[in-house]
């Protein structure tokens, strides 16, 4: 009598969906009906209302002007450390190190007093040639400086702008702070050098306070406008360093404008524009504070009242035409 052996169960596993015979209806099989599945939520029609109420905002969204401002006076440290940063590795990799920070405007006042001094001979007629020239180098340089850097404000720093969110103003304000500390190191020399030509200390050299700082309100919204201007367009980077050496030629750096005036005979207009060039006002300012010969004559009354209107103009104009591009920034 033979004897059957009856086989063990298959064992499924917990969880597991039971096996099923070949032509049988596995679930991937089995119909659904659109009448099963869960409704889809009903969005509301006005969604701006919808995410206010909800305290929602668009990202990267340009803030309000008064937001922006809190933003950059909460980030003010920053701005300080970032341009302090800056200065310091600016020539760190040179043997001489922080002192090009005073030899680069020093040898470039040297070259242009044997090109123009002696060559041309543009000290004819110029008192204190020697402070005359080396005052113009040192306060053209700042500006010239701050415009330059503003020009990498955004491009040179495309990773950062575009990983972190912070206002975008930061980066050209801090690049100003960067020119007007390196200035710190180059009025020190410029002090020294007015005193080894006899022009010490007095107390008109007060006056240097308020003109160096509308000169940096003035060069920081440049910077700020320049910022704009290459993030969205590059190539104007390249167009710079001839514009600022056309405007450097028609500041007054090298020689006196005055005595061009004296000695030619210059349109209405184009000594209208002169007088008014925002950069030859600051340089005259500086003149008048630190050198005895321009300090003894009169100084235009139209001078203080420009130099004011140059900076709040491009300085507050400057900051607006910046902050409306804010969202803008890092998207190209």
């Amino acid at each position: 009598m033979s004897q059957t052996t009856a086989s063990p169960a298959p064992v499924r596993a917990p969880g597991t969906a039971p096996p099923t015979r070949p032509g049988a209806p596995g679930p991937s099989d089995t119909p659904v009906s659109a009448a099963s599945l869960p409704p889809l939520p009903t969005l509301p029609p006005d969604l701006r209302a919808f995410a206010a109420r909800h305290g929602l905002t668009e990202s990267g969204a340009r803030p309000s002007l008064p937001a922006y401002l809190r933003g950059l006076h909460s980030r003010r440290h920053f701005v300080v450390a970032f341009a302090t940063a800056r200065l310091t590795s600016q020539y760190s990799k040179a043997k001489l190190g922080q002192l090009w920070q005073i030899m680069t405007p020093l040898l470039n006042a040297t070259v242009y007093y044997f090109i123009f001094g002696v060559l041309l001979d543009t000290k004819d007629g110029v008192a204190d040639f020697v402070p005359f020239l080396v005052t113009g180098v040192f306060i053209w340089t700042f500006t010239a400086g701050t415009v330059t850097a503003g020009t990498r404000a955004i491009s040179g720093n495309i990773g950062l702008v575009r990983a972190l969110h912070f206002p975008r103003a930061s980066l050209p304000l801090a690049l100003a702070l960067q020119q007007a500390q390196q200035l710190l190191f180059s009025l020190g020399a410029l002090a020294v050098i007015l005193a080894v030509f006899g022009q010490y200390p007095s107390p008109a050299w007060l006056l240097a306070v308020p003109a160096l700082a509308l000169q940096t309100l003035f060069n920081t919204g440049l910077a700020m406008i320049v910022a704009r201007l290459t993030a969205a367009t590059p190539d104007l980077a390249q167009l710079t360093p001839f514009v600022l050496r056309t405007w450097m030629y028609a500041s007054g750096v090298m020689w006196s404008l005055d005595t061009v005036f004296k000695d030619q005979t210059v349109p209405h207009l184009v000594r209208l524009a002169l007088e008014c060039n925002p950069a030859a006002v600051y340089i005259d300012l500086m003149r008048f504070a630190l050198i005895d010969s321009f300090t003894a004559g009169q100084l235009p009354p139209h001078v203080w009242l420009v130099s004011t209107g140059w900076a709040v103009l491009v300085g507050a104009g400057g900051f607006l035409f910046f902050w409306q591009a804010e969202e803008k920034y890092g998207r190209g």
